[in-house]
């Protein structure tokens, strides 16, 4: 599963209040070149939106963000989701992630915290929030000293400066809202969408990834 967000190398972050959306919002993300959604857990419409895609877009790779509990872990794995997106490092929900064979992301953006997750056994973690934490700056110095660890940046992050953290050595993918935007989602948009995801793979590309 990583190795597909890596070839991917963006992970558009999604919240749907109407499940009913996620099928053609996931076909149009597919379409403009973006195999990786992320829907978070931030409206109960997260576990049927999940479950849509798993069964009905099978060249999209879905995961769920924002997962805060085990519980939550788990219902996202009965929806079908293939990987565990949280904005925080818990052992707990580390833990159950693994005991599912489920690749799991939590989010890190200390040195103390890089470790703990080392101590865990991962090697792929979420730099959220992103922006507020330093940028690109930040993120090029705090991995430094962690050879072998890759990130996910997220939060702040747009057309504008993802092509810098693409460029950096050791990011894994960009994550952001700005790929699929709520408004364009909630307006039936999904024209709009595949262009801003052609648009998204264009400046990727252009950045070396």
């Amino acid at each position: 599963m990583l190795e597909r967000i890596k070839k991917c190398g963006m992970v558009p972050v999604v919240k749907l209040s109407d499940a009913a959306k996620a099928v053609p919002l996931a076909r149009a993300l597919l379409d403009g070149g973006v195999g990786v959604i992320e829907i978070t857990f931030r409206t109960g419409a997260a576990p049927d939106a999940i479950a849509a895609i798993a069964g009905e877009v099978p060249g999209m790779l879905v995961g769920a963000g924002t997962v805060l509990t085990p519980e939550q872990l788990e219902v996202a794995q009965r929806a079908g989701a293939r990987f565990i997106v949280s904005p925080g490092l818990d052992a707990d929900i580390v833990q159950r992630a693994r005991a599912h064979g489920l690749p799991v992301i939590p989010g890190a953006v200390t040195p103390t915290e890089i470790c703990a997750a080392l101590k865990l056994g991962l090697s792929v973690l979420k730099f959220f929030p992103a922006q507020v934490f330093g940028g690109t700056g930040a993120l090029g110095a705090l991995a430094a000293p962690f050879a072998g660890v890759e990130f996910i940046p997220t939060g702040g992050i747009d057309q504008n400066n993802a092509p810098d953290y693409w460029k950096l050595p050791r990011v894994l993918a960009v994550g952001g809202t700005w790929m699929a935007p709520g408004e364009l989602i909630e307006a039936g948009d999904f024209d709009g969408i595949r262009r801003i995801a052609a648009e998204a793979a264009r400046l990727r590309r252009e950045a070396g990834r």
